[in-house]
């Protein structure tokens, strides 16, 4: 979305991105998060469970380590180890160096780094905003802000759900644009559920995916052409 055919990125469209993402967070919290919500909760709330189990952040990036490991194992077989031995003689930080350098352009690595990163600004920016879960909208009608909390109850922004997910599968998507559509559909899918689940509000997942898609794009950006 953010990036041209040749990995540059369109820096202008990500500033008019965050200008009609930030116009919606404020439409939604003086307007149509309640009634979105109160929509979305009307059906079965346990089907969507396991979208909850499975597109946690915890799995994105256990399951991202997970490819990446098979892809050193693979790596390693295939060069004789070469590449990953550490010699005493050999400044860590070299090797460290190396080995990024060896495997930056990865599929697997490329998908690491996008959840992980992701995760990390997620989880620094749910902290700063301290927004109140729905839970105590549909508990006690209170909507508000804590910010600087680490409380669970008052970081519902942005869904780390919607923010990690929409981070790997975009990337998948650039990786194998065949499956564009399926992975965009199912990022939409998993984004709705939070509401749907009733863990978070509908601009709660509208800005988790959008720094979800940004993190993504600019990690193949810079490391495709680095």
């Amino acid at each position: 979305m953010f990036l041209t055919k040749d990995n540059q990125i369109k820096w202008k469209k990500i500033g008019l991105g965050a200008l009609i993402t930030a116009g919606l967070i404020l439409g939604g919290i003086f307007w149509f998060d309640k009634p979105v919500f109160n929509f979305l909760r009307q059906g079965d709330a346990r089907i969507w469970y396991w979208f909850d189990k499975i597109f946690s952040a915890q799995v994105w990036i256990f399951a991202a380590l997970g490819a990446a490991v098979v892809f050193c194992v693979k790596k390693c077989v295939k060069t004789d180890c070469s590449f990953l031995k550490c010699r005493k003689s050999v400044n860590l930080s070299v090797f460290l160096r190396d080995f990024f350098e060896k495997t930056k352009t990865s599929n697997a690595f490329l998908i690491l780094y996008s959840v992980f990163v992701t995760g990390v600004v997620v989880k620094v920016m749910k902290i700063l905003i301290g927004r109140g879960r729905p839970i105590f909208y549909e508990a006690l009608g209170m909507t508000g802000f804590v910010p600087f909390s680490t409380e669970w109850a008052f970081n519902s922004m942005p869904s780390g759900h919607a923010a990690v997910s929409f981070a790997g599968l975009v990337m998948i998507g650039m990786l194998a644009p065949r499956f564009k559509p399926l992975t965009w559909t199912l990022a939409i899918l998993i984004g709705l559920s939070r509401v749907a689940y009733g863990a978070h509000w509908p601009t709660d997942v509208i800005f988790g995916a959008f720094i979800g898609m940004v993190v993504a794009d600019i990690i193949k950006g810079k490391l495709s052409r680095s």
